[in-house]
């Protein structure tokens, strides 16, 4: 199996070296960049599975990168790394089309999690920021008194369901719940075949709609 390609965009020169270091392993880093102009090239130039964006540039935003790129590459996803958790950079950034956040406090290994994920067409944010998104997206969506798609899941898997929609990784939710992650991928498996869903991105929106997290 092939590693997702990535490009790292920061414009600290240090930082970025430490992601480079700390993903190569399992991911292949094909560019980096440190403003708008150079993110813009490397991504046209390498067509990444991924692009690593930081939120605040020297010369402007993440959010200008993936406009001026929209229409670029196809196949190529954009997650959110930055040291900002204000519901505002949240926003503006999933508005813009990017795939997913997290902060730069996540670990090395739920990083190149959160990156696989992305590339797999998943959404993926840091929990405390799911909610943010949530909030923006959901709208004014009811809930239907009864709702069959639902009624067909257990209580548990209702449980594993709001965790896997929040963008909690297997790990934390068998924490969270006091299970093992074997169980948790058993039910999480359950739960996206019971709702016919292809990923925890369209349950993510499945469970937005309806108001559930």
């Amino acid at each position: 199996m092939s590693k997702v390609t990535v490009v790292v965009v920061d414009d600290h020169e240090l930082f970025r070296s430490g992601v480079v270091a700390e993903i190569g392993e399992r991911l292949e880093v094909v560019g980096q960049a440190g403003d708008i102009d150079a993110a813009i090239e490397a991504v046209r130039a390498f067509a990444p599975d991924v692009v690593l964006l930081d939120v605040h540039l020297p010369s402007g935003s993440g959010r200008e990168v993936i406009e001026r790129l929209a229409g670029g590459p196809r196949g190529t996803y954009f997650l959110a790394l930055s040291v900002s958790d204000a519901a505002e950079d949240v926003i503006d950034l999933v508005r813009a089309g990017a795939r997913g956040y997290v902060t730069k406090s996540i670990s090395a290994s739920d990083l190149i999690d959160a990156v696989e994920r992305v590339a797999e067409g998943d959404a993926v944010f840091s929990p405390r920021l799911a909610g943010f998104v949530l909030d923006a997206f959901a709208g004014s969506a009811t809930v239907p008194e009864h709702d069959a798609d639902l009624d067909q899941l257990t209580d548990r898997e209702r449980e594993v369901m709001r965790f896997l929609a929040r963008g909690y990784a297997y790990k934390e939710i068998g924490l969270e719940l006091g299970i093992s992650v074997k169980t948790v991928e058993s039910h999480a498996s359950a739960v996206l075949r019971k709702l016919q869903l292809s990923s925890r991105g369209a349950l993510t929106r499945w469970a937005a709609a309806r108001r559930l997290l």
